[in-house]
């Protein structure tokens, strides 16, 4: 089996990961431990359940962690949103953000139909 490493998915989950710390950093100290943390544990979230996702032995083991990565990408393009609408990050940053995060999605979606096809075969 490849490594969870060769998924695109995790690779553009990875990717998402720096541009939302690199955004964060200019957030309000007082964010710390509240929008800051959470939109960057969102973030995490989605190479983090691929990964778990890929270990896992049973397909449908596998379908649930990348159930749960797509559902992370849905809360960190909500958070971003929020820190938009906050004044936190510049509109052309959300966007570019949410664009990344719409793609990994995208591809996320094609691994999950791809797990379901193997499921029915």
């Amino acid at each position: 089996m490849a490594s969870y490493r060769d998924l695109i998915a995790w690779q553009k989950g990875m990717k998402l990961v720096t541009q939302v710390y690199e955004a964060t950093r200019t957030f309000p100290r007082e964010e710390i431990y509240g929008l800051t943390s959470q939109i960057r544990r969102s973030a995490v979230s989605i190479p983090s359940n691929i990964a778990e996702g890929h270990g896992r032995n049973t397909n449908r083991d596998r379908q649930y962690f990348i159930t749960a990565a797509r559902g992370s990408v849905l809360e960190l393009q909500t958070q971003i949103e929020i820190a938009e609408n906050l004044g936190y990050l510049k509109g052309d940053i959300a966007t570019k953000l949410i664009a990344s995060a719409d793609e990994a999605g995208r591809i996320i979606n094609g691994l999950l139909r791809s797990l379901r096809a193997k499921e029915e075969s």
